[in-house]
């Protein structure tokens, strides 16, 4: 989650579709570029361990956009694919 995180703030679309399933993979990641991605705070995880095949993790990442602050609060769902952690969706709250 984090590496995703900071793959947002840097606008790192490379990063952000390899780690995306292919089964809910956009063509392409859309960044707004008003928005600054400021900090993240993991408040829950669950599973995701080195025995675990899924896992969920909740956040609430800060960004600012011009002097306005926001925040996203979402519980995301992760899976092992090809031996890797990656990103299916995610609800928004």
């Amino acid at each position: 989650m984090r590496s995703r995180f900071s793959a947002f703030a840097k606008e790192d679309e490379a990063y952000l579709l390899r780690s995306w399933h292919p089964a809910t993979r956009p063509e392409r990641v859309e960044f707004d570029p008003g928005m600054r991605w400021v900090g993240l705070e993991i408040v829950d995880t669950g599973g995701g361990g080195p025995r675990d095949a899924k896992g969920t993790v909740e956040f609430r990442a800060h960004y600012l956009t011009g002097s306005e602050v926001g925040e996203l609060h979402e519980v995301s769902r992760f899976v092992r694919h090809d031996g890797e952690w990656v990103y299916v969706r995610g609800k928004v709250n």
